[in-house]
Protein backbone atom coordinates (compact mmCIF):
# COMPACT_ATOMS: atom_id res chain seq x y z
CA UNK A 1 0.00 0.00 0.00
CA UNK A 2 1.20 3.36 -0.98
CA UNK A 3 1.45 5.03 2.27
CA UNK A 4 2.70 8.61 0.86
CA UNK A 5 0.64 10.27 -1.35
CA UNK A 6 0.37 13.72 -2.77
CA UNK A 7 -1.93 15.16 -0.81
CA UNK A 8 -5.34 16.88 -2.40
CA UNK A 9 -5.36 20.44 -2.66
CA UNK A 10 -8.32 21.60 -0.72
CA UNK A 11 -8.32 18.93 1.65
CA UNK A 12 -4.39 19.54 2.38
CA UNK A 13 -5.59 23.75 2.61
CA UNK A 14 -8.40 23.16 4.86
CA UNK A 15 -5.89 20.65 7.22
CA UNK A 16 -3.41 23.55 7.43
CA UNK A 17 -5.92 25.87 8.15
CA UNK A 18 -7.25 23.92 11.02
CA UNK A 19 -4.78 22.44 12.50
CA UNK A 20 -3.22 25.89 14.29
CA UNK A 21 -6.39 25.51 16.06
CA UNK A 22 -6.55 22.01 17.10
CA UNK A 23 -2.62 21.88 17.64
CA UNK A 24 -3.02 24.80 20.15
CA UNK A 25 -6.03 22.84 22.16
CA UNK A 26 -3.93 19.27 21.90
CA UNK A 27 -0.76 20.91 23.12
CA UNK A 28 -2.37 23.51 25.90
CA UNK A 29 -4.42 20.53 27.40
CA UNK A 30 -1.41 18.15 27.27
CA UNK A 31 1.35 20.53 28.45
CA UNK A 32 -0.98 21.53 31.50
CA UNK A 33 -1.44 17.79 32.47
CA UNK A 34 2.03 17.30 32.44
CA UNK A 35 3.29 19.78 34.12
CA UNK A 36 0.80 19.32 37.13
CA UNK A 37 1.33 16.02 36.79
CA UNK A 38 5.42 16.11 37.47
CA UNK A 39 4.77 18.91 40.05
CA UNK A 40 2.40 16.85 42.63
CA UNK A 41 4.12 13.14 41.43
CA UNK A 42 6.12 13.70 44.58
CA UNK A 43 2.73 13.31 46.77
CA UNK A 44 1.65 10.37 44.34
CA UNK A 45 -1.30 12.49 43.59
CA UNK A 46 0.34 13.06 40.26
CA UNK A 47 0.61 9.93 38.97
CA UNK A 48 -3.25 9.50 38.34
CA UNK A 49 -2.40 13.35 36.46
CA UNK A 50 0.61 12.21 34.37
CA UNK A 51 -1.13 8.78 33.57
CA UNK A 52 -3.95 11.23 31.95
CA UNK A 53 -1.44 13.37 29.89
CA UNK A 54 -0.30 10.79 28.66
CA UNK A 55 -3.77 9.00 27.50
CA UNK A 56 -4.20 12.95 26.35
CA UNK A 57 -1.66 12.77 23.97
CA UNK A 58 -2.13 9.93 22.67
CA UNK A 59 -5.62 10.36 22.22
CA UNK A 60 -4.78 13.92 20.29
CA UNK A 61 -1.99 11.81 18.33
CA UNK A 62 -5.04 9.33 17.28
CA UNK A 63 -7.28 12.29 15.97
CA UNK A 64 -4.02 13.31 14.16
CA UNK A 65 -3.71 10.04 12.53
CA UNK A 66 -7.08 9.82 11.41
CA UNK A 67 -6.58 13.36 10.11
CA UNK A 68 -3.91 12.95 8.25
CA UNK A 69 -4.46 9.91 6.35
CA UNK A 70 -8.10 11.59 5.51
CA UNK A 71 -7.12 14.93 4.39
CA UNK A 72 -2.76 14.56 3.61
CA UNK A 73 -3.44 10.98 2.41
CA UNK A 74 -0.40 9.36 4.86
CA UNK A 75 -1.59 6.22 6.37
CA UNK A 76 0.38 6.32 9.79
CA UNK A 77 0.26 2.65 11.10
CA UNK A 78 0.14 2.51 14.94
CA UNK A 79 3.59 2.91 16.51
CA UNK A 80 2.15 1.59 20.64
CA UNK A 81 3.41 -1.75 22.00
CA UNK A 82 1.07 -4.39 22.37
CA UNK A 83 -0.98 -3.99 25.96
CA UNK A 84 0.05 -5.74 28.94
CA UNK A 85 -1.70 -7.85 31.37
CA UNK A 86 -1.59 -6.68 34.72
CA UNK A 87 -2.08 -4.60 37.39
CA UNK A 88 -3.05 -0.57 36.64
CA UNK A 89 0.54 0.10 37.67
CA UNK A 90 1.85 -2.03 35.07
CA UNK A 91 0.01 -0.69 32.38
CA UNK A 92 0.74 2.74 33.32
CA UNK A 93 4.26 1.86 33.31
CA UNK A 94 4.15 0.42 29.83
CA UNK A 95 2.54 3.73 28.45
CA UNK A 96 5.30 5.78 30.28
CA UNK A 97 8.34 3.65 29.44
CA UNK A 98 6.68 3.43 25.54
CA UNK A 99 8.80 6.06 23.28
CA UNK A 100 6.10 6.42 21.29
CA UNK A 101 4.14 8.24 24.11
CA UNK A 102 6.72 10.83 23.66
CA UNK A 103 6.42 11.04 20.26
CA UNK A 104 3.14 11.93 20.19
CA UNK A 105 3.85 14.61 23.57
CA UNK A 106 6.94 16.07 21.17
CA UNK A 107 4.25 16.14 17.51
CA UNK A 108 1.75 18.04 20.01
CA UNK A 109 4.38 20.29 21.53
CA UNK A 110 5.62 20.84 18.00
CA UNK A 111 2.01 21.68 16.67
CA UNK A 112 1.88 25.25 17.50
CA UNK A 113 5.12 26.69 15.84
CA UNK A 114 4.91 24.29 12.56
CA UNK A 115 1.02 25.14 12.41
CA UNK A 116 1.59 29.02 12.96
CA UNK A 117 4.53 29.12 10.31
CA UNK A 118 2.28 26.69 7.97
CA UNK A 119 -1.16 28.65 8.41
CA UNK A 120 1.61 32.39 8.23
CA UNK A 121 2.73 30.60 4.44
CA UNK A 122 -1.01 29.38 3.60
CA UNK A 123 -2.48 32.64 3.75
CA UNK A 124 0.55 34.74 2.58
CA UNK A 125 0.21 32.69 -0.54
CA UNK A 126 -3.29 32.69 -1.92
CA UNK A 127 -3.66 36.58 -0.17
CA UNK A 128 -1.47 37.29 -3.05
CA UNK A 129 -3.31 35.93 -5.83
CA UNK A 130 -6.48 36.74 -4.31
CA UNK A 131 -4.75 40.46 -4.24
CA UNK A 132 -3.77 40.74 -7.76
CA UNK A 133 -6.76 38.75 -9.11
CA UNK A 134 -8.73 41.12 -7.46
CA UNK A 135 -7.04 44.56 -8.45
CA UNK A 136 -9.17 45.45 -11.68
CA UNK A 137 -12.39 45.51 -9.21
CA UNK A 138 -11.33 47.93 -7.14
CA UNK A 139 -8.52 49.93 -8.77
CA UNK A 140 -11.23 52.07 -10.25
CA UNK A 141 -12.73 53.82 -7.07
CA UNK A 142 -9.22 53.48 -5.33
CA UNK A 143 -7.42 57.57 -4.63
CA UNK A 144 -4.33 56.32 -6.21
CA UNK A 145 -3.17 55.14 -9.06
CA UNK A 146 -0.38 52.52 -9.30
CA UNK A 147 2.35 53.64 -12.21
CA UNK A 148 4.72 50.83 -13.28
CA UNK A 149 7.25 52.13 -14.95
CA UNK A 150 6.83 55.38 -17.39
CA UNK A 151 4.79 53.32 -19.99
CA UNK A 152 2.10 51.54 -17.66
CA UNK A 153 -0.49 53.53 -15.09
CA UNK A 154 -2.79 51.19 -13.19
CA UNK A 155 -5.96 53.30 -12.58
CA UNK A 156 -8.89 51.22 -14.13
CA UNK A 157 -10.37 48.13 -15.23
CA UNK A 158 -8.78 47.34 -18.12
CA UNK A 159 -5.37 48.36 -17.70
CA UNK A 160 -5.57 46.52 -14.31
CA UNK A 161 -6.65 43.08 -16.42
CA UNK A 162 -2.31 41.94 -16.52
CA UNK A 163 -2.30 42.10 -13.11
CA UNK A 164 -5.07 40.05 -12.64
CA UNK A 165 -4.00 37.68 -15.44
CA UNK A 166 -0.72 37.44 -13.18
CA UNK A 167 -2.98 36.40 -10.09
CA UNK A 168 -4.41 33.84 -12.40
CA UNK A 169 -1.01 32.45 -13.68
CA UNK A 170 0.17 31.82 -10.20
CA UNK A 171 -2.39 29.76 -9.01
CA UNK A 172 -1.65 26.81 -10.14
CA UNK A 173 1.96 27.62 -8.27
CA UNK A 174 -0.28 28.29 -5.13
CA UNK A 175 -2.05 24.90 -5.56
CA UNK A 176 1.04 23.10 -6.13
CA UNK A 177 2.57 25.03 -3.00
CA UNK A 178 -0.38 24.23 -0.37
CA UNK A 179 -0.23 20.35 -2.11
CA UNK A 180 4.17 20.60 -1.08
CA UNK A 181 2.92 21.87 2.52
CA UNK A 182 0.73 19.05 3.11
CA UNK A 183 2.97 16.33 1.96
CA UNK A 184 5.64 18.19 4.07
CA UNK A 185 3.21 17.90 7.07
CA UNK A 186 2.37 14.41 6.60
CA UNK A 187 5.99 13.48 6.15
CA UNK A 188 6.68 14.85 9.40
CA UNK A 189 3.20 13.57 11.41
CA UNK A 190 4.70 9.99 9.77
CA UNK A 191 7.98 10.52 11.33
CA UNK A 192 6.77 11.27 14.69
CA UNK A 193 3.52 9.80 14.82
CA UNK A 194 4.60 6.56 13.01
CA UNK A 195 6.40 3.04 14.46
CA UNK A 196 9.64 3.70 14.04
CA UNK A 197 12.33 1.65 11.55
CA UNK A 198 13.45 -0.48 14.62
CA UNK A 199 9.38 -1.09 15.57
CA UNK A 200 9.09 -2.02 11.66
CA UNK A 201 12.25 -4.07 11.75
CA UNK A 202 11.20 -5.72 14.96
CA UNK A 203 7.10 -6.63 13.41
CA UNK A 204 8.62 -7.75 10.56
CA UNK A 205 11.20 -10.48 12.49
CA UNK A 206 8.57 -11.33 14.47
CA UNK A 207 6.20 -12.24 11.19
CA UNK A 208 9.15 -14.04 9.58
CA UNK A 209 9.52 -16.33 12.69
CA UNK A 210 5.80 -16.63 12.62
CA UNK A 211 5.85 -18.10 8.99
CA UNK A 212 8.98 -19.96 9.26
CA UNK A 213 7.49 -22.14 12.34
CA UNK A 214 4.47 -22.27 10.49
CA UNK A 215 6.67 -23.21 7.70
CA UNK A 216 8.78 -26.16 9.74
CA UNK A 217 5.08 -27.49 11.06
CA UNK A 218 3.66 -27.63 8.07
CA UNK A 219 7.15 -29.85 6.82
CA UNK A 220 6.56 -32.05 9.47
CA UNK A 221 2.97 -32.67 8.58
CA UNK A 222 3.96 -33.38 5.67
CA UNK A 223 6.62 -36.10 6.26
CA UNK A 224 4.28 -37.67 8.83
CA UNK A 225 1.36 -38.23 6.13
CA UNK A 226 4.06 -39.49 3.49
CA UNK A 227 5.35 -42.11 6.23
CA UNK A 228 1.72 -42.77 7.05
CA UNK A 229 1.08 -43.18 3.40
CA UNK A 230 4.21 -45.65 3.00
CA UNK A 231 3.27 -47.56 5.92
CA UNK A 232 -0.21 -48.13 5.12
CA UNK A 233 -0.48 -48.18 1.95
CA UNK A 234 2.39 -49.18 -0.37
CA UNK A 235 4.43 -51.07 2.16
CA UNK A 236 1.59 -53.46 3.10
CA UNK A 237 1.39 -54.21 -0.55
CA UNK A 238 4.86 -54.82 -1.30
CA UNK A 239 4.36 -57.23 1.93
CA UNK A 240 1.93 -59.00 0.41
CA UNK A 241 3.69 -59.08 -3.19
CA UNK A 242 6.53 -60.90 -1.31
CA UNK A 243 4.19 -63.26 0.75
CA UNK A 244 2.53 -64.11 -2.02
CA UNK A 245 5.45 -64.86 -4.47
CA UNK A 246 7.00 -67.23 -1.45
CA UNK A 247 3.74 -69.29 -1.51
CA UNK A 248 3.64 -69.18 -5.12
CA UNK A 249 7.28 -70.62 -4.82
CA UNK A 250 6.97 -73.37 -2.61
CA UNK A 251 3.72 -74.77 -4.24
CA UNK A 252 5.43 -74.46 -8.10
CA UNK A 253 6.64 -77.80 -7.98
CA UNK A 254 3.56 -79.64 -6.06
CA UNK A 255 0.54 -76.95 -7.12
CA UNK A 256 1.49 -75.27 -10.34
CA UNK A 257 -1.99 -74.19 -11.02
CA UNK A 258 -2.16 -72.70 -6.90
CA UNK A 259 1.18 -71.27 -7.57
CA UNK A 260 0.21 -69.36 -10.99
CA UNK A 261 -2.73 -67.58 -8.88
CA UNK A 262 -0.68 -66.43 -6.12
CA UNK A 263 1.83 -65.04 -8.91
CA UNK A 264 -1.24 -63.51 -10.61
CA UNK A 265 -2.72 -61.95 -7.20
CA UNK A 266 0.78 -60.90 -6.22
CA UNK A 267 1.41 -59.36 -10.32
CA UNK A 268 -1.90 -57.34 -8.86
CA UNK A 269 -1.01 -56.59 -6.16
CA UNK A 270 2.48 -55.07 -7.74
CA UNK A 271 0.49 -52.92 -9.79
CA UNK A 272 -1.38 -51.35 -7.31
CA UNK A 273 1.52 -50.75 -4.93
CA UNK A 274 2.91 -49.04 -8.41
CA UNK A 275 -0.11 -46.66 -8.54
CA UNK A 276 -0.14 -46.10 -4.87
CA UNK A 277 3.98 -44.87 -5.27
CA UNK A 278 2.67 -42.52 -7.84
CA UNK A 279 0.45 -41.35 -6.20
CA UNK A 280 2.15 -40.37 -3.40
CA UNK A 281 5.22 -38.72 -5.73
CA UNK A 282 2.27 -37.08 -7.49
CA UNK A 283 1.48 -35.39 -3.79
CA UNK A 284 4.65 -34.65 -3.46
CA UNK A 285 6.11 -32.54 -6.17
CA UNK A 286 4.05 -34.02 -9.66
CA UNK A 287 6.70 -34.57 -12.18
CA UNK A 288 4.68 -32.74 -14.84
CA UNK A 289 5.08 -29.68 -12.78
CA UNK A 290 8.87 -29.77 -12.90
CA UNK A 291 9.09 -31.07 -16.51
CA UNK A 292 6.74 -28.69 -18.24
CA UNK A 293 5.16 -26.25 -15.41
CA UNK A 294 2.16 -24.91 -13.94
CA UNK A 295 -0.12 -24.86 -17.25
CA UNK A 296 0.57 -29.00 -18.26
CA UNK A 297 0.29 -29.33 -14.21
CA UNK A 298 -2.85 -27.55 -13.65
CA UNK A 299 -4.21 -28.79 -16.71
CA UNK A 300 -3.40 -32.69 -16.21
CA UNK A 301 -5.20 -31.98 -12.05
CA UNK A 302 -8.49 -30.60 -13.29
CA UNK A 303 -8.97 -33.41 -15.89
CA UNK A 304 -8.99 -35.49 -13.11
CA UNK A 305 -11.52 -33.73 -11.34
CA UNK A 306 -15.34 -34.69 -11.39
CA UNK A 307 -16.46 -30.60 -12.26
CA UNK A 308 -16.27 -28.40 -14.71
CA UNK A 309 -13.32 -26.21 -14.24
CA UNK A 310 -12.34 -23.25 -16.11
CA UNK A 311 -8.87 -22.91 -15.83
CA UNK A 312 -6.37 -20.09 -17.10
CA UNK A 313 -2.60 -20.09 -16.01
CA UNK A 314 -0.80 -17.26 -17.20
CA UNK A 315 2.89 -17.15 -15.52
CA UNK A 316 5.38 -16.70 -18.02
CA UNK A 317 7.79 -16.78 -17.62
CA UNK A 318 8.32 -19.61 -14.90
CA UNK A 319 8.50 -18.32 -11.31
CA UNK A 320 10.84 -20.20 -8.84
CA UNK A 321 9.96 -23.87 -8.30
CA UNK A 322 8.97 -23.52 -4.40
CA UNK A 323 6.01 -20.58 -5.92
CA UNK A 324 4.96 -23.49 -8.21
CA UNK A 325 4.48 -25.67 -6.32
CA UNK A 326 2.34 -23.58 -3.41
CA UNK A 327 0.27 -22.62 -6.42
CA UNK A 328 -0.16 -26.22 -7.84
CA UNK A 329 -1.32 -27.38 -4.27
CA UNK A 330 -3.14 -24.48 -3.50
CA UNK A 331 -5.47 -25.10 -6.58
CA UNK A 332 -5.22 -29.06 -5.80
CA UNK A 333 -6.46 -28.87 -2.33
CA UNK A 334 -9.23 -26.08 -2.95
CA UNK A 335 -10.52 -28.42 -6.20
CA UNK A 336 -10.72 -31.49 -3.44
CA UNK A 337 -12.60 -29.35 -1.09
CA UNK A 338 -15.12 -28.10 -3.99
CA UNK A 339 -15.34 -31.71 -5.23
CA UNK A 340 -15.81 -33.60 -1.41
CA UNK A 341 -17.59 -30.51 0.52
CA UNK A 342 -19.11 -27.61 -1.31
CA UNK A 343 -21.75 -29.43 -3.35
CA UNK A 344 -20.53 -27.13 -6.55
CA UNK A 345 -20.48 -28.15 -10.13
CA UNK A 346 -18.05 -25.56 -11.18
CA UNK A 347 -14.90 -24.15 -10.17
CA UNK A 348 -12.82 -21.33 -11.92
CA UNK A 349 -9.07 -21.23 -11.66
CA UNK A 350 -6.97 -17.97 -12.21
CA UNK A 351 -3.36 -18.11 -11.96
CA UNK A 352 -1.69 -14.98 -13.27
CA UNK A 353 2.04 -12.96 -12.77
CA UNK A 354 1.37 -9.87 -10.95
CA UNK A 355 4.07 -7.10 -10.40
CA UNK A 356 5.08 -8.68 -7.04
CA UNK A 357 4.64 -12.46 -7.81
CA UNK A 358 2.12 -14.75 -8.81
CA UNK A 359 -1.78 -14.45 -7.88
CA UNK A 360 -4.14 -18.05 -7.43
CA UNK A 361 -8.04 -17.47 -7.20
CA UNK A 362 -10.56 -19.87 -7.40
CA UNK A 363 -14.09 -19.53 -7.29
CA UNK A 364 -16.70 -22.16 -6.76
CA UNK A 365 -20.25 -22.13 -7.10
CA UNK A 366 -21.19 -24.04 -3.86
CA UNK A 367 -22.64 -23.94 -1.02
CA UNK A 368 -20.01 -22.26 0.73
CA UNK A 369 -19.02 -21.58 4.82
CA UNK A 370 -15.39 -22.46 4.05
CA UNK A 371 -12.98 -21.99 7.00
CA UNK A 372 -9.16 -21.88 7.37
CA UNK A 373 -9.70 -23.89 10.69
CA UNK A 374 -6.39 -25.22 12.10
CA UNK A 375 -5.30 -28.84 11.32
CA UNK A 376 -7.70 -28.67 8.31
CA UNK A 377 -6.91 -28.44 4.33
CA UNK A 378 -6.86 -24.62 4.07
CA UNK A 379 -4.97 -23.96 7.11
CA UNK A 380 -2.26 -26.52 5.53
CA UNK A 381 -2.23 -24.06 2.57
CA UNK A 382 -1.83 -20.86 4.65
CA UNK A 383 0.91 -22.79 6.25
CA UNK A 384 2.79 -24.00 2.76
CA UNK A 385 2.41 -20.35 1.53
CA UNK A 386 3.65 -18.86 4.46
CA UNK A 387 7.21 -20.34 3.97
CA UNK A 388 7.65 -17.94 1.26
CA UNK A 389 6.09 -15.16 2.57
CA UNK A 390 2.83 -15.99 0.90
CA UNK A 391 -1.38 -15.39 1.97
CA UNK A 392 -3.92 -17.19 1.67
CA UNK A 393 -7.46 -15.44 1.74
CA UNK A 394 -10.73 -17.40 2.11
CA UNK A 395 -13.93 -15.61 1.39
CA UNK A 396 -16.64 -18.26 1.68
CA UNK A 397 -20.21 -16.91 3.03
CA UNK A 398 -23.10 -19.27 3.70
CA UNK A 399 -24.58 -20.13 0.59
CA UNK A 400 -21.64 -19.21 -1.29
CA UNK A 401 -19.89 -18.99 -3.70
CA UNK A 402 -16.47 -19.22 -1.86
CA UNK A 403 -13.18 -17.21 -3.38
CA UNK A 404 -9.96 -18.88 -2.54
CA UNK A 405 -7.21 -16.22 -3.07
CA UNK A 406 -3.41 -17.04 -2.32
CA UNK A 407 -0.88 -14.56 -2.93
CA UNK A 408 2.44 -15.82 -3.53
CA UNK A 409 5.37 -13.43 -3.69
CA UNK A 410 8.68 -14.08 -5.90
CA UNK A 411 11.11 -12.09 -8.24
CA UNK A 412 10.53 -12.16 -11.86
Amino acid sequence: MDVMRKPNALAAGFYLLTHLVTGLFWFTLTLVLTVVGFATSVLWVGLPILWLAMNAGRAGASIERSWVRVALRTDIPSPYRESVQGSVWQKWKQQFTDPATWRDLGYLALAVPVGAVEFSALIAMWTVVGALAAVPFWISDAPFAVVVGEVWTINSFYSALPVAAVGLALIPFALWGTRWMGALHGGLARAMLGPTRADQLAVEAERLQSSRARGVEAAEAERRRIERDLHDGAQQRLVAVAMGLGRAKSKMDSDPEAAAALIAEAHADAKLAIKELRDLARGIYPSVLGDRGLDAALSALAARVPIEVDLQVDVDPRPPTAVESAAYFTVGEALTNITKHSNGTKATVRVNRVETGVLVEVTDNGQGGAELKPGGGLAGLADRAATIDGVVVVVSPVGGPTVIRAELPCAW
